[in-house]
């Protein structure tokens, strides 16, 4: 059975290629777009291992080792973000931890305890492409903040219905400090440069497993030792997807290819902050691991 696992990588220069993961090596299928990919699939109403059957011949196509993509020289092949996102959303407090940590940081005591409570989540605007960054590639620290931490969460890419293309893998990189500070500065902790990394690869629903219970586990190292380290469950969110994504597209018609990252349950503590040249590594059950050096604005 083929699991569709797809992955963007640079090859040949600039170009932009897409790939399918099977058995630790890239098949390069001779496309651009991902999502062009699922919607013919969708609209073909075969299955995903049909349709690839169907429409490649796997055993004649270029193949290249997946390690060798997964690199930080940006002179050879190597990994790109598994999507241009259209746009990329956010939920908070989705988490027990995360209600615990955003109430122990802010000024504005209870905000955080009603929302975890209440129908309606958090949810805000988080970055747009240009923002993102794909594996490798350096998430940052805004020159303003002296407490910034990673955030590991399941993205979900999502159509113009809310319904489900695939996961990825994001970090939703925060200033603590400056969310901290005052509600109203959300926007400034969240959206700045090289704020949110997603990847390696895109994973389609059928091939995701339970998506109830997948393993999120995140450390941080520094000078080749471990810094912070931390593993939860998407068995602890207290919010479903189809939930999250109800909420996200009511009257806001997002466009095909957004993202959603689902929130975080993996916090560090208050003493821990990110520093120029650390390492910051998410690995998620069925995707892999997202690895991405941290860089000091």
């Amino acid at each position: 059975m083929v699991f569709l696992k797809l992955v963007r990588f640079a090859s040949d220069g600039s170009k932009a290629c897409v790939g399918i993961v099977l058995d630790g090596e890239v098949v390069d299928l001779g496309i651009g777009d991902p999502i062009r990919l699922i919607q013919q699939i969708e609209s073909s109403k075969l299955s995903e291992e049909e349709f690839i059957s169907t429409e490649y011949n796997l055993t004649r196509l270029r193949r290249i080792k997946f390690t060798e993509l997964d690199n930080v020289h940006p002179e050879k092949p190597h990994l790109l973000k598994p999507i241009v996102p259209a746009e990329v959303w956010g939920f908070g407090v989705t988490y027990i931890r995360s209600r615990a940590a955003r109430e122990t940081e802010t000024s504005a005591k209870g905000i955080y305890d009603r929302v975890y409570e209440a129908e309606r989540p958090e949810v805000f605007f988080k970055a747009s492409d240009h923002r993102c960054v794909g594996p490798n590639q350096p998430v940052c620290i805004r020159e303003d903040s002296h407490w910034c931490v990673p955030e590991p969460e399941l993205a979900v890419i999502v159509g113009v219905r809310g319904q489900v293309l695939g996961f990825t893998a994001g970090n939703d990189m925060s200033a603590r400090d400056i969310e901290g500070e005052n509600p109203l500065y959300l926007p400034q902790a969240k959206i700045y440069e090289n704020c949110c990394s997603l990847g390696p690869v895109l994973v389609t629903p059928p091939s995701i497993g339970n998506v109830r219970n997948l393993s999120i586990r995140l450390s941080v190292m520094r000078g080749g030792r471990i810094a912070f380290e931390g593993t939860t469950n998407t068995g602890a969110m207290k919010r479903t997807i189809p939930e999250l994504l109800n909420f996200l597209t009511r009257n806001n018609p997002v466009p095909y290819g957004s993202v959603c990252l689902t929130g975080t349950g993996i916090v560090p503590p208050d003493d821990f902050s990110l520093r120029d040249g650390d390492l910051v590594e998410i690995s998620i059950d069925n995707i892999g691991t997202l690895r991405n050096p941290v860089k000091q604005l």
